[in-house]
Protein backbone atom coordinates (compact mmCIF):
# COMPACT_ATOMS: atom_id res chain seq x y z
CA UNK A 1 0.00 0.00 0.00
CA UNK A 2 1.06 3.75 -0.70
CA UNK A 3 2.07 6.78 2.29
CA UNK A 4 -1.29 8.26 2.35
CA UNK A 5 -0.59 11.91 0.88
CA UNK A 6 0.43 14.87 2.73
CA UNK A 7 -2.28 17.29 3.84
CA UNK A 8 -1.36 20.73 3.39
CA UNK A 9 -1.46 23.43 5.60
CA UNK A 10 -4.80 25.82 5.76
CA UNK A 11 -4.39 29.04 4.03
CA UNK A 12 -7.57 30.19 5.32
CA UNK A 13 -9.71 30.36 8.85
CA UNK A 14 -9.66 26.45 10.18
CA UNK A 15 -13.25 25.72 9.83
CA UNK A 16 -12.94 21.62 11.28
CA UNK A 17 -10.51 20.05 12.70
CA UNK A 18 -10.40 16.04 12.79
CA UNK A 19 -8.24 14.30 15.47
CA UNK A 20 -8.34 10.64 17.03
CA UNK A 21 -7.02 7.79 15.50
CA UNK A 22 -5.96 9.12 11.66
CA UNK A 23 -2.80 8.90 9.86
CA UNK A 24 -2.81 12.36 8.13
CA UNK A 25 -1.99 15.33 9.75
CA UNK A 26 -1.00 18.84 8.94
CA UNK A 27 0.59 19.94 12.21
CA UNK A 28 0.17 19.20 15.96
CA UNK A 29 -1.21 15.10 15.19
CA UNK A 30 -4.38 16.76 13.69
CA UNK A 31 -5.84 17.90 10.59
CA UNK A 32 -7.18 21.31 9.96
CA UNK A 33 -9.42 22.24 7.29
CA UNK A 34 -10.28 25.47 5.68
CA UNK A 35 -12.98 25.76 3.58
CA UNK A 36 -11.33 25.77 0.26
CA UNK A 37 -9.52 22.26 1.64
CA UNK A 38 -13.34 20.56 1.89
CA UNK A 39 -14.21 22.22 -1.51
CA UNK A 40 -10.93 20.06 -2.82
CA UNK A 41 -12.69 17.03 -2.26
CA UNK A 42 -15.35 15.19 -3.86
CA UNK A 43 -17.94 17.94 -3.69
CA UNK A 44 -21.92 16.13 -3.11
CA UNK A 45 -25.74 17.79 -2.73
CA UNK A 46 -28.22 16.47 -1.26
CA UNK A 47 -31.98 17.36 -1.45
CA UNK A 48 -33.62 16.74 1.82
CA UNK A 49 -36.53 17.96 4.41
CA UNK A 50 -34.74 18.36 8.11
CA UNK A 51 -36.63 19.38 10.96
CA UNK A 52 -35.21 22.93 11.20
CA UNK A 53 -35.90 23.61 8.14
CA UNK A 54 -38.90 24.58 5.85
CA UNK A 55 -39.66 21.56 3.28
CA UNK A 56 -36.42 20.44 1.27
CA UNK A 57 -33.22 22.22 0.87
CA UNK A 58 -30.64 21.40 -1.51
CA UNK A 59 -27.38 20.95 0.94
CA UNK A 60 -23.78 21.53 -0.43
CA UNK A 61 -20.79 19.57 0.67
CA UNK A 62 -18.86 16.56 1.24
CA UNK A 63 -19.47 13.28 2.92
CA UNK A 64 -17.80 12.70 5.94
CA UNK A 65 -16.33 9.11 4.77
CA UNK A 66 -14.41 11.31 2.35
CA UNK A 67 -12.95 13.60 5.12
CA UNK A 68 -12.21 10.27 7.12
CA UNK A 69 -10.85 8.55 3.78
CA UNK A 70 -8.67 11.68 3.47
CA UNK A 71 -7.07 11.67 6.86
CA UNK A 72 -6.38 7.86 7.04
CA UNK A 73 -9.17 7.59 10.11
CA UNK A 74 -9.08 4.04 11.70
CA UNK A 75 -12.01 3.91 14.23
CA UNK A 76 -15.37 2.73 15.19
CA UNK A 77 -16.75 5.93 15.86
CA UNK A 78 -16.52 9.38 15.48
CA UNK A 79 -17.20 12.51 18.37
CA UNK A 80 -18.59 15.24 16.40
CA UNK A 81 -17.93 18.56 18.35
CA UNK A 82 -19.85 22.30 17.67
CA UNK A 83 -18.53 25.45 19.13
CA UNK A 84 -21.20 25.36 21.71
CA UNK A 85 -19.58 22.52 23.31
CA UNK A 86 -22.07 20.14 22.42
CA UNK A 87 -20.92 16.30 21.36
CA UNK A 88 -22.08 13.55 20.08
CA UNK A 89 -20.59 9.82 18.99
CA UNK A 90 -21.44 8.97 15.81
CA UNK A 91 -21.17 5.69 14.78
CA UNK A 92 -18.82 4.97 11.66
CA UNK A 93 -21.26 2.60 9.82
CA UNK A 94 -23.84 5.74 9.80
CA UNK A 95 -20.69 7.02 7.09
CA UNK A 96 -20.75 3.56 5.48
CA UNK A 97 -24.32 2.95 5.09
CA UNK A 98 -25.52 6.73 4.15
CA UNK A 99 -24.35 9.82 2.42
CA UNK A 100 -24.09 11.99 5.33
CA UNK A 101 -22.54 15.08 4.38
CA UNK A 102 -20.58 17.94 6.39
CA UNK A 103 -22.90 20.82 4.67
CA UNK A 104 -21.85 24.33 3.91
CA UNK A 105 -23.86 25.94 2.00
CA UNK A 106 -27.76 25.68 1.38
CA UNK A 107 -29.32 25.94 -1.83
CA UNK A 108 -26.40 27.82 -2.78
CA UNK A 109 -25.62 30.22 -0.21
CA UNK A 110 -23.10 29.85 2.68
CA UNK A 111 -24.32 28.55 5.86
CA UNK A 112 -24.06 31.55 8.07
CA UNK A 113 -22.18 31.38 11.65
CA UNK A 114 -25.49 32.60 13.30
CA UNK A 115 -27.74 29.85 11.87
CA UNK A 116 -26.42 26.35 11.69
CA UNK A 117 -23.30 27.47 10.27
CA UNK A 118 -20.72 27.84 8.64
CA UNK A 119 -20.22 23.56 9.23
CA UNK A 120 -23.48 21.11 9.88
CA UNK A 121 -23.70 17.70 9.83
CA UNK A 122 -26.83 16.65 7.23
CA UNK A 123 -28.53 13.37 7.00
CA UNK A 124 -30.56 12.36 3.54
CA UNK A 125 -33.90 11.79 5.36
CA UNK A 126 -35.71 12.47 2.35
CA UNK A 127 -34.20 9.66 0.90
CA UNK A 128 -34.05 6.80 3.78
CA UNK A 129 -36.82 7.15 5.99
CA UNK A 130 -35.82 5.34 8.37
CA UNK A 131 -33.47 7.95 9.81
CA UNK A 132 -36.00 10.58 10.57
CA UNK A 133 -36.39 9.88 14.46
CA UNK A 134 -34.87 12.02 17.42
CA UNK A 135 -31.64 9.33 17.65
CA UNK A 136 -30.51 10.62 13.91
CA UNK A 137 -31.57 13.88 14.46
CA UNK A 138 -29.26 14.80 17.60
CA UNK A 139 -26.50 13.32 15.09
CA UNK A 140 -27.29 16.40 12.69
CA UNK A 141 -24.53 18.73 14.60
CA UNK A 142 -24.35 22.04 13.19
CA UNK A 143 -21.82 25.01 14.13
CA UNK A 144 -19.61 21.69 13.55
CA UNK A 145 -15.86 22.32 14.26
CA UNK A 146 -14.30 18.99 15.31
CA UNK A 147 -14.36 15.56 14.60
CA UNK A 148 -12.53 13.31 16.93
CA UNK A 149 -11.81 9.39 15.72
CA UNK A 150 -12.19 7.37 18.50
Amino acid sequence: ASAPEALSAPQGKPLLVVSGRIAVTNGDGKAAFDLAMLEALPQVTVTTATPWSDGESRFEGVRIRDVLDRVGANGDAVNAAAVDDYQIEIPAADFRNYDVIIAYAENGRPLPPDNKGPLWIVYPFSANPQLKNDLYFARCVWQLNALIVK
